[in-house]
């Protein structure tokens, strides 16, 4: 039997981010707590250094590499070089935030590496497993940044919640492609494709796509997989829900992308009543809830699971258009989603969560730049 030896160039951001998280764990194990802003400054500087590596391999033919289990395209680029432009603006904006409260720790960075590798992963997943590799190296990193301040019960409530559920979701996640592999005998997106484009009432591989859709729409937050949302934003630090509410939703997306336009295009109509129940549900129920609430984080929470319905839409429409509609989408609101917390996140003071929608009584007064930048957030979140 022949090996073939895998092509590593398409795969090179990701080798240089694990390296440099490894060499980043490895420095901060030796830095006293004065010296703590060398790892804030490695993070970046690994962040800036990745995405001339994601641009400087970008090539326009998809390069697949792996045994077709990865994959270098035009969308995986793109939506790599929003990932490390939301992430480094995360830790920036959070940089006083964690040092006020006592939690300005490497960790912090390091997960959010950890983090950025998993949505590396996901973004050139091409084969099921892979997807479920970066998933899975993402909600880890995730749950550990939830629970980061130990000493806050919210916070850690939070973790709980979002660690039960994600696991639940990881199981449907598996359990999904347990049966589209039994369905189809293999785990490639491209031979998945294939088999589904010539299917026909193919009952195991129907039932596999309920359980994915499912999987799918709770890592994305939609109605009625949406209740770890509202939790997990009001109970992390800010820094943290400002991380959580932006980059892995592009990660997310791409997940979408990969497994439903990508691997089960064949079978479009199978899951396109599903995602049309859910984006109707997202929207109706995300946008009634959020005028009830009286925290706005809990307000962006759900105004996350409206702007999720919006995603829905352009994908469940299944053309060219509709996916770069949906992908144009889902970075424009990640880039207002950072704005939005990052407002609160300036705005809050030591020992003073600035979270309450009573905490803006006045504020045009105190700050009219800052009310009036709020304004334009708020505006933009809206559609206006």
């Amino acid at each position: 039997m022949n090996f073939e030896m895998p092509t590593f160039l398409p795969a090179l951001p990701e080798i240089f981010v694990l390296t440099m998280a490894c060499v980043v764990l490895l420095a901060d194990l030796y830095l006293s707590e004065g010296k703590r802003h060398l790892t804030y400054y490695l993070s970046l500087l690994t962040l800036v250094l990745a995405s001339i590596v994601t641009v400087s391999i970008h090539s326009s033919v998809p390069e697949i590499s792996f045994s077709g289990s990865f994959v270098n395209d035009s969308m995986a680029t793109v939506l790599k070089v929003f990932i490390y432009l939301v992430t480094a603006v995360v830790f920036v904006y959070s940089r006083d935030y964690l040092v006020v409260r006592g939690i300005y720790k490497g960790e912090f960075f390091l997960l959010g590496l950890f983090a950025v590798l998993g949505m590396m992963i996901m973004v050139s997943a091409y084969s099921l497993l892979s997807i479920y590799l970066g998933l899975e190296l993402l909600s880890l990193s995730l749950y550990a940044m939830v629970a980061l301040h130990r000493d806050s019960k919210e916070a850690t409530e939070a973790a709980m919640k979002y660690f039960i559920l994600g696991a639940v979701a990881s199981g449907f996640l598996l359990y999904g492609i347990s049966l589209i592999y039994g369905a189809t005998g293999v785990l490639g997106i491209e031979e998945i494709a294939a088999y589904a484009r010539t299917a026909e009432n193919d009952l195991t591989l129907v039932l596999g796509v309920c359980f994915v859709v499912v999987a799918l729409a709770f890592k994305l937050g939609a109605v009625p997989f949406h209740m770890w949302i509202p939790d997990v934003y009001q109970g992390s630090p800010t820094a943290i829900t400002l991380f959580i509410s932006a980059a892995p939703k592009i990660a997310a997306f791409a997940m979408v992308m990969r497994v439903l336009a990508e691997g089960l295009g064949g079978v479009h109509g199978e899951w396109q009543g599903m995602l049309m129940i859910l984006a109707v549900l997202s929207i109706a129920i995300g946008n009634v809830v959020a005028i009830a609430q009286t925290n706005i984080k809990r307000m962006l929470a759900y105004s996350t699971i409206a702007h999720v319905g919006f995603l829905l839409l352009g994908i469940l429409a299944g053309t060219p258009e509709g996916y770069s509609g949906a992908m144009f989408y889902v970075i424009v609101y990640a880039l207002m989603s950072l704005a939005g917390f990052g407002m609160i996140l300036l705005l809050s003071r030591a020992g003073f969560e600035f979270d309450k929608l009573q905490d803006f009584k006045g504020l045009a007064r105190r700050s009219p730049w800052f009310a009036f930048m709020l304004l334009i957030i708020m505006f933009s979140m809206a559609g206006v």
